[in-house]
């Protein structure tokens, strides 16, 4: 977990409905340094607008620049080429780097071009973040930041029934001490936080922060939650995650893309958790709905987190290292995210990953192996 491309990011809902957004208005590009502290103009309702995606061919990206697409909002993308052309000629294409001193850095975003809102997706270093946020800061309307949950001091957080429960209003954890730009599993949440904090001293009103949960759904690069899907789908005996009353967070991946298509459309200023399922869910009550999409005899098996310890088995998604927690989308929900039913999102999923190669279902990362899940099995007999 060393590159932008290998962070594992935090998915999928329960509550049915359509992703609905409107066209309405947002803020249009400020004119000039003195517009980086106040609002934008805005543009007329229903206009297309001029987006700036920071990255924009992993796993959200493409969810995320369809949409946009589809709402007839015009895209250009800025990432390192290593996919170039994968959107034709729909979508404008400049190459560069988020490290100004590799290659050309940041020279394709130089110049007086002007765009409404920037998305960035590609924000893992604080350097990076804070390098494309001031260059750009007088020639956007809005900068629209893909942050993530892991920012909050969950142990910070207020409890709710025993569980820490993180709303926007959280304390977020410090920067890593001493400062570092490797990005890992210690240093992925503490680096983000800064980053997050770095573009909403920037931009102020004109900052928009999503902070999404385990993103789940077709085109998953993880291979977490599609690890379940595929799994429940086959059936006997399945070796679950330690702790079935610990609480859990997912989004699918076209709902969030959705969701920040509308919050540019809109001009919404503030900070977001983009997080699901619409009610509180545990491990039990997400294993019981993925094996009610099995047709074959399934049971579930629950061990400790100790044993799986001892016999080195990973459970994706539901490590339980992770703390018992949850985050609240309170206000993402009052600002238009909504969420489609888990049925969708079992399905969709299941459908792309059937219709990967053979190559690419062969090296699903991290998975457990049917021997490993045999050892747990015979221990829990024994």
């Amino acid at each position: 977990m060393t590159t932008r491309r290998q962070v594992l990011r935090s998915g999928a809902a329960l509550a049915s409905g359509a992703m609905l957004a409107s066209a309405a208005p947002l803020h249009a590009a400020a004119r000039g340094p003195a517009a980086a502290s106040a609002l934008a103009p805005r543009k007329p309702a229903g206009e297309p607008l001029d987006l700036l995606v920071l990255g924009g061919t992993g796993f959200i990206g493409p969810h995320q620049i369809e949409r946009a697409l589809e709402r007839g909002h015009r895209v250009t993308m800025f990432n390192r080429g290593t996919k170039s052309g994968m959107y034709g000629d729909r979508v404008e294409e400049l190459q560069g780097d988020r490290d100004v001193n590799v290659g050309d850095g940041l020279k394709a975003l130089e110049g007086d071009r002007r765009w409404d809102v920037v998305i960035d997706n590609s924000g893992y270093v604080p350097r990076h973040v804070r390098d494309s946020a001031e260059l750009l800061k007088d020639r956007v309307g809005r900068y629209l930041y893909t942050s993530t949950v892991a920012v909050y001091d969950f142990d910070a957080a207020p409890l709710v029934n025993g569980v820490h429960v993180a709303d926007r209003e959280a304390p977020l954890l410090a920067a890593p001490d001493p400062p570092t730009e490797e990005v890992n599993w210690d240093t992925y949440g503490p680096l983000k936080a800064e980053a997050d904090r770095i573009v909403r001293g920037i931009y102020g009103e004109r900052a928009t922060t999503v902070r999404p949960t385990y993103i789940v759904g077709p085109g998953d690069t993880t291979d977490r939650f599609t690890y379940w899907v595929d799994r429940l789908r086959r059936g006997g005996d399945v070796v679950c995650p330690a702790g079935p009353d610990r609480h859990v967070n997912w989004i699918d991946v076209r709902d969030l893309c959705a969701f920040v298509v509308l919050l540019a459309e809109n001009g919404t200023p503030g900070v977001f958790n983009g997080s699901g399922p619409a009610s509180p869910m545990t491990n039990a009550q997400a294993m019981h709905g993925l094996r009610a999409f099995c047709a074959a005899p399934t049971t579930l098996h629950w061990p400790s987190a100790e044993l799986l310890a001892e016999l080195e088995f990973s459970t994706p998604m539901f490590g339980a290292e992770r703390a018992d927690r949850r985050t609240a989308a309170t206000a993402a929900v009052a600002a238009g995210l909504t969420y489609r039913s888990l049925a969708e999102t079992v399905r969709d999923t299941q459908a792309w990953w059937d219709a990967q190669t053979d190559e690419r279902r062969a090296a699903a990362r991290r998975w457990p192996t049917p021997e490993q899940e045999a050892a747990v099995l015979k221990r829990l007999r024994g």
